[in-house]
């Protein structure tokens, strides 16, 4: 029998003696590479902090002592230590658990997260509100060194530090985001993860002031002035906080020890600096941290080009053409495929760490300067960025080039990371064009418009393959606020944008076999309407469906609907067709997209339902029977 097939909860943990920790975390890791192999998700962040876990959980009591782990995406080791290790192999399966912490999946969970920079600002909230309530428990949160370099981040240290509350702050600093994390505060830790030596020199110093033969504020004006000498990058003590380490993250005793001592502190706020490895214990891994960050699984693995790809090579090729085309990202360097520009131009490209906000205002100095910005952003983080978006860029009428990734269902990734939001949260800004491409050929000749279009305008883009469409060879500007009709059909019109543009044809095709025939838009742009397309398809058709993977309050439908209101097209029966009003749960794209009718049956079956005049005869309805509508 294993020893972790004895942990049903982390009291589990504490009756341990020493010497099985070890094998116990051999067992972990051994059930997370398992387990991730097969579903995908994050494996290298959540080897690396096995120790860290099985320490939290024999010093602290949760749920009743609170740990909040930024970003969610390292809680797998605390998810198999709080009672879920029979579900486990569920890990973000459709109806199965989380990828990140979620508050309605266990109390164990103090804080629900997916993304990063969070875990400070919450944990200060939770301390304040013991110490109101007159209660006693610990509050914790653990963050990499990547979410650090988040300015949300930074503005809760600054409140933490300055107040008494009791307080830990661990971090966990591997030297990585997704990728290697970058900037100044990036290289300061890395001097003292090299460098422990000073810390056992900060040490001595301390020992030999108190001995000296002089007043007590001489003694600590000396040890702060060669301490700042031999640390200058050590700036939390400054700030505030008890400073401990740096600890070793893979010696439990070591993290057991320092996690007490903080425990017991009272005077305020700890700050304890854990050295971990990325990918600890699995070699694939531990070589290539940035591959094995997350991985899609023998389950779900993606085969031909993606959109991330057609959009790292388009842009490298206008960049190699005009030298005024800067790329910036904040930490998505290898998600939306710009390693290859990195490589080439790297004067060009600036990784900027997990900082949306600075990434957007970055982007509109330099296009103040006459320079093209691209900023290369997934859709569920761009969304930290509004008023950014809003007073920086588009009041200005700034030439940025928005290139959103992960637009739409992303999947297996679930609530936090569902680019569901974007045609409603970009479509509402006065100044900014917003394109969806239908496939990816047109996502490269999207970009090279906004490059040339001297004004502000985001691609709104699927995660995953393309669709196989073959790729024309020179790049070419497309009609801002035109689209296309790729089908047509005098019985009702569907009105897709984006990745609904395929799926919507094929229900069309499906359609036709039982005598309807529709016309097919790709509208292309949600911001400007085509007017005078869809008008006219409109008045043509007398139905019309729209159809859009972003939620209907806001959206693309919702804008066809006021435009034709404006233009005072009657006399047209509209249904607007996409997602709910709710956080759409994890799951694979193609459940979810035929859970949410928006695959081509679903699609077709809106057709039927919206207009059930089309659909008197069994004969027809008979091509879709099993299909419900949502």
């Amino acid at each position: 029998m294993r020893i972790l097939d004895g942990i049903t909860q982390p009291a589990d943990l504490k009756g341990l003696a020493p010497e099985k920790l070890e094998t116990l975390a051999a067992e972990l890791r051994e059930d997370l590479v398992r387990m991730v192999e097969a579903n995908g998700g994050h494996l290298a962040s959540n080897l690396g902090v096995v120790e860290l876990t099985i320490a939290l959980h024999r010093v602290f009591d949760s749920p009743r002592d609170k740990i909040i782990w930024d970003v969610g995406h390292q809680s797998y080791v605390h998810k198999l230590l709080t009672g879920r290790r029979e579900q486990f192999h569920t890990l973000r399966q459709f109806g199965g658990l989380c990828g990140f912490t979620d508050r309605s999946e266990s109390p164990h969970d103090a804080f629900g997260a997916g993304h990063a920079s969070t875990s400070v600002s919450a944990a200060t909230g939770m301390a304040i509100a013991r110490d109101l309530a007159g209660e006693s428990y610990h509050v914790m949160a653990v963050i990499g060194d990547g979410a650090l370099t988040g300015g949300m981040a930074l503005e809760a240290l600054n409140q933490a530090g300055q107040m008494r509350s009791r307080l830990i702050i661990l971090l966990n600093d591997n030297g990585m985001a997704i990728s290697p994390s970058v900037g100044a505060l990036s290289r300061r830790l890395n001097k003292i993860r090299l460098n422990a030596r000073f810390l056992r020199a900060e040490r001595r110093l301390s020992d030999a002031v108190t001995r000296l033969p002089m007043g007590e504020r001489l003694g600590r004006r000396i040890k702060r002035g060669v301490k700042g000498f031999l640390l200058p990058m050590i700036m939390w003590e400054e700030m505030g906080f008890a400073y401990l380490g740096p600890v070793d993250g893979h010696d439990i005793a070591g993290l057991e020890a320092a996690l007490q001592q903080a425990r017991d502190y009272d005077k305020g706020p700890t700050f304890i600096h854990v050295i971990t490895t990325k990918g600890k214990g699995y070699g694939p891994a531990e070589e290539d941290a940035i591959r094995f960050h997350g991985i899609s699984g023998a389950n779900g693995k993606s085969t031909g080009v993606s959109y991330s790809e057609i959009a790292g090579q388009t842009v490298l090729r206008i960049a190699r053409e005009n030298p005024k085309v800067v790329v910036i990202t904040p930490a998505m360097l290898d998600g939306t495929g710009l390693n290859a520009v990195a490589k080439e131009i790297p004067q060009r490209v600036f990784d900027v760490g997990i900082c949306e906000e600075h990434a957007v205002t970055f982007a509109a100095g330099l296009a103040t300067q006459g320079f093209v910005p691209i900023v290369a952003v997934y859709s569920t983080f761009l969304q930290r960025a509004f008023d950014q978006l809003v007073h920086d860029v588009c009041l200005q009428k700034l030439p940025v080039v928005f290139i959103i990734d992960r637009g739409g269902i992303v999947g297996e990734d679930g609530r936090t990371h569902q680019g569901t939001l974007d045609l409603s949260y970009l479509g509402c800004i006065p100044n900014l064009v917003v394109a969806a491409p239908k496939d990816e050929n047109e996502l490269q000749h999207l970009i090279y418009t906004a490059v040339k279009a001297d004004r502000p305008m985001a691609i709104r883009y699927p995660r995953g393959s393309g669709t196989g469409a073959k790729l024309d060879d020179s790049l070419q500007e497309v009609p801002i606020g035109k689209g296309e009709v790729l089908r047509s059909g005098e019985d009702a019109a569907i009105l897709a944008i984006g990745a609904t543009v395929h799926p919507s044809l094929q229900a069309a095709a499906a359609l036709s076999k039982s005598g309807l025939e529709c016309t097919v838009v790709n509208a292309r742009f949600a911001n400007p309407l085509d007017v005078q397309l869809i008008s006219e398809t409109a008045r043509r058709t007398k139905r019309l469906l729209t159809v859009e993977e972003n939620v209907l309050a806001g959206g693309f439908g919702s804008a066809v609907l006021q435009m034709l209101n404006n233009y005072q097209v009657s006399d047209v029966h509209v249904k607007c067709h996409g997602l709910p009003q709710v956080f759409v749960e994890h799951g694979s794209q193609a459940i979810l997209r035929s859970k949410y009718g928006l695959d081509a049956s679903g699609i077709a079956s809106q057709i039927l339902v919206a207009f059930p005049e089309l659909s008197l005869d069994s004969r027809r309805r008979s091509l879709f029977t099993g299909s419900t509508p949502p």
